[in-house]
């Protein structure tokens, strides 16, 4: 179950957001009466309440915004009590001057922003001592195995336990706590009005990871990355997963470098399926491979990882998708007689990270002359070296003409949506310009190479072709690859017009 938190300052809004959530199916809501402004009027909130409700009135130490006197915020919990909520949530340094009546449970709960306690254990079972129905313990996570404990503490508590680790690293757990034996997780109404640091919007845990369909047989993928944030793989997977029907999960894992050989060590305690790998892990996390396709042997990357019973295997989907993205485009536009794949004989690609090499290997793959420029030159010429291309320095990108531009840079990228890799004056209409920046997915040099008549290919066909292919690695079907397009295309939209 997932328990929406209403933070606003007007009884008013609040009792409108609380019924606006209970007719769209919300079972369970927290009244952050910490926030209201004025005098809090409990009874005006929990007459005629919609769905049952857990009371909170929080300190600034332990997140709130109570600005008054503690007597007063006591007064205000044992009014809540009086008044016959659902549940009243109290720091477990209060819960012995907040006794127990009526039907009311009692959470009692702990917060630590600090981090996260070295016996998880020995907390929860204070906090239980305390009369409570229900325990909370939300501490900030400094590492991904604080997520690891988190969750284990919750499997064995004896007293329900709610158990979720703050901050982008800790996000899995407000995800996966259900599965862990939780009785609900915490959601914000809205995104940008967040209670506690890696909350996640009510609407995106239902409808993007579908928490109530999450059980202990849901199998569990994710992306690895550092920052993660970012990543609209969730989005592309979590809607691929639900359009096939099938029982299981995609989330964002957020590891550091350093944390990353011993998140790879541990995966079968969450346990791990499968991963995406993107940006800084896609060569580190080879030395932990048992398997290596083709492609990962020829980049020195992967992107894709599968955990097996025998070991991990490693696979590389960035530069078929890359390859084959840019051939349906000629391909498609070659039977308005346009042009033939065979007629694209070299090609310039700007940039000489991660995805430079996948496609510039990609490209060779198909027998393509392959140049490669770099605002370093030493990574193009090391990049060129590793793939057997060209390497120039990036003020002569325009020095000589392509049949095709690849731009593997982030310029263009939301939010600088106004930046450019490529002059316009330089571009051709015998050209075919690939984009592989998806958000937006018409970005500036895309929306000025179709003004000169070139062929486009864009980050978005880049981007569900190399997740359509994750997605048949790991669950051995077709991916319903219309399903992730659209999603990924709504979640872009809504984040163009949510900025």
């Amino acid at each position: 179950m997932i328990c929406v938190g209403i933070a606003r300052g007007r009884h008013r809004h609040v009792i409108a957001e609380h019924r606006f959530l209970a007719e769209n199916g919300v079972k369970l809501v927290e009244l952050r009466l910490d926030f209201i402004q004025g005098v809090v009027q409990v009874k005006r909130l929990l007459a005629e309440r919609p769905c049952p409700v857990i009371v909170t009135c929080r300190r600034p130490v332990d997140g709130g915004h109570w600005a008054r006197s503690e007597e007063e915020r006591l007064l205000v919990l044992r009014t809540a009590i009086a008044e016959g909520a659902e549940y009243v949530d109290l720091e477990d340094d209060i819960a012995a001057r907040v006794p127990r009546y009526g039907r009311t449970k009692r959470i009692v709960s702990r917060h630590d922003f600090a981090g996260t306690p070295a016996d998880l254990d020995s907390l929860q079972r204070k906090l239980a001592a305390l009369d409570a129905d229900v325990v909370k313990i939300a501490t900030m996570a400094a590492t991904p195995q604080d997520n690891l404990r988190m969750l284990s503490m919750v499997r064995s508590a004896e007293v329900p336990t709610v158990g979720v680790c703050m901050g982008e690293i800790g996000m899995p757990t407000r995800v996966l706590c259900g599965r862990f034996g939780a009785p609900f997780t915490y959601a914000t109404f809205h995104e940008d009005r967040l209670l506690a640091p890696g909350q996640i919007a009510w609407r995106q845990m239902r409808d993007v990871y579908r928490y109530d369909a999450i059980t202990a047989a849901t199998r569990i993928y994710g992306v690895i990355a550092d920052p993660v944030a970012h990543s609209y793989s969730p989005v592309v997977h979590n809607a691929a997963l639900g359009e096939a029907g099938i029982d299981a999960v995609y989330l964002p894992f957020r590891v550091p470098v350093e944390a990353l050989d011993e998140f790879l060590l541990e995966a079968d305690r969450w346990p791990l399926s499968g991963l995406s790998v993107t940006i800084p892990h896609k060569e580190a996390v080879l030395r932990h491979v048992t398997h290596a396709d083709a492609d990962v042997r020829a980049i020195g990357a992967a992107n894709t990882l599968v955990f097996t019973a025998t070991g991990i295997a490693a696979h590389n989907t960035d530069s078929r998708a890359a390859s084959q993205s840019l051939e349906a485009t000629l391909t498609m536009t070659g039977h308005e007689g346009l042009v033939d794949v065979k007629e694209v004989h070299s090609a310039l690609v700007l940039g000489a990270g991660g995805a430079a090499r996948a496609v510039a290997h990609g490209l060779k793959e198909r027998e393509i002359n392959v140049t490669v420029a770099s605002r370093t030159l030493d990574r193009a010429q090391k990049l060129a070296g590793e793939v057997g291309c060209k390497a120039i320095d990036w003020g002569s990108r325009y020095r000589m003409p392509f049949d095709c531009l690849v731009n593997t840079t982030p310029v263009g990228m939301h939010p600088n949506v106004d930046a450019s890799p490529y002059d316009r004056e330089h571009l051709r209409p015998y050209m075919v310009v690939f984009d592989t920046v998806y958000n937006p997915e018409n970005t500036l040099l895309v929306k000025e190479a179709r003004k000169a008549g070139c062929r486009i290919v864009t980050g978005v066909d880049m981007f569900v072709e190399q997740a359509a292919q994750q997605f048949s690695i790991w669950h051995g079907q077709k991916a319903p690859v219309d399903a992730m397009r659209a999603a990924l295309k709504r979640a872009t939209a809504s984040a163009k017009t949510s900025t």
